[in-house]
């Protein structure tokens, strides 16, 4: 139990944002514990990204190749999976929080008699003392509970490996200077797979591009419950259109029906890390600021002068935002080229 394994993603041929995140992290955790990061990855002609994973510091990728295994399935990826965790005994198994990776790790997990634990905001390694033992280099699993009000620290004493997956764009996504001098380990998949494993066909499939990616916009004009309405959240609209932004919102004007669930930011929703945040009527709860203080310039527009979001702000605007954003839009359109 020498190493921490990362699932790695696909998405038409390229890694998942995700997976590089979590590369990323687990380079952290295996400072801590003195081990070694590997990367499992399964497709068809996917062997050429082993040297992006070897850039985010994976020294082993765990390759399953078939042209059977192109698309995501629930069966065979699985058996890959815990064919290779039993052969390898990982004490630390990562997986993004995506519809795959929601899909794949309870199945493993299950089968391996493991923890899991679901939508991790942050990971980190510590000690737990109990009434008999001590317990020393546990994964923490850091995730919100309850809606958000309460952030829970869960830990697996016990079972191997320590599984989670993680919510994309909740930890930073950074390559090597150099990469590490990986090496490739081929799985036998003839070996681990049987015909039952294909049960299920893939007749045809259907793919919708996102239409809102708040995610990786560089300008995002953000609304909260103090916009008042529904038909008032069009000022956040204006202001974006003139910076070339994407529109987010907090959870209480989501909740309230002034936008919709695909652009709240925070624990509950997207992480951000836009160049520019601009907040406007948003208090900044905790479980807001999680998802966006990575940002690096954050404005807030607050007619609250104790608003916690002016604390995390580079610049605060103490003032009515039905006031202030309809300046800033004339202004910027008189002095802009």
């Amino acid at each position: 139990m020498n190493n921490i394994i990362v699932y790695c993603e696909t998405d038409n041929g390229a890694l998942c944002d995700v997976s590089l995140e979590l590369l990323t992290k687990a380079r952290e955790l295996a400072g801590t514990l003195s081990c070694n990061v590997e990367a499992l990855l399964i497709g068809h002609n996917v062997k050429g990204l082993a040297d992006v994973l070897y850039s985010y510091g994976a020294s082993v990728v765990h390759l399953a190749e078939d042209p059977r295994l192109e698309f995501y399935r629930t069966l065979p990826y699985a058996a890959i999976t815990i064919s290779l965790f039993k052969e390898q005994k990982p004490q630390i198994a990562l997986f993004g929080a995506t519809s795959v990776g929601r899909d794949l790790a309870p199945r493993v997990s299950s089968a391996l008699h493991s923890g899991l634990t679901a939508d991790c905001t942050s990971l980190e390694i510590g000690d737990h003392q109990d009434k008999e033992k001590q317990y020393s280099n546990l994964l923490y699993q850091i995730r919100p509970a309850f809606g958000g009000n309460i952030i829970a620290t869960i830990i697996n004493p016990e079972c191997r490996p320590q599984m989670a997956t993680v919510r994309e764009g909740v930890m930073k996504k950074e390559p090597l200077l150099s990469p590490v001098n990986g090496s490739i380990h081929q799985i036998d998949v003839n070996s681990v797979l049987s015909e039952g494993d294909f049960v299920v066909e893939i007749i045809e499939r259907e793919i919708e591009e996102r239409k809102i990616d708040i995610k990786g916009a560089q300008i995002i004009v953000a609304g909260g419950f103090g916009v008042g309405s529904k038909e008032n959240f069009q000022l956040i609209y204006d202001l974006a259109k003139v910076l070339g932004a994407e529109v987010g919102a907090s959870r209480a004007a989501v909740d309230a029906g002034f936008v919709e669930h695909a652009r709240q930011i925070g624990q509950t929703g997207v992480t951000v890390r836009p160049k520019l945040f601009i907040s406007c009527g948003i208090s900044g709860q905790i479980q807001h600021t999680a998802g966006m203080d990575g940002s690096s310039m954050i404005i807030s527009i607050n007619n609250d002068p104790e608003a916690p979001i002016h604390k995390i702000a580079d610049y605060a605007i103490v003032g009515d935002l039905n006031e202030v954003i309809p300046k800033i839009i004339k202004s910027y359109k008189q002095n802009s080229k």
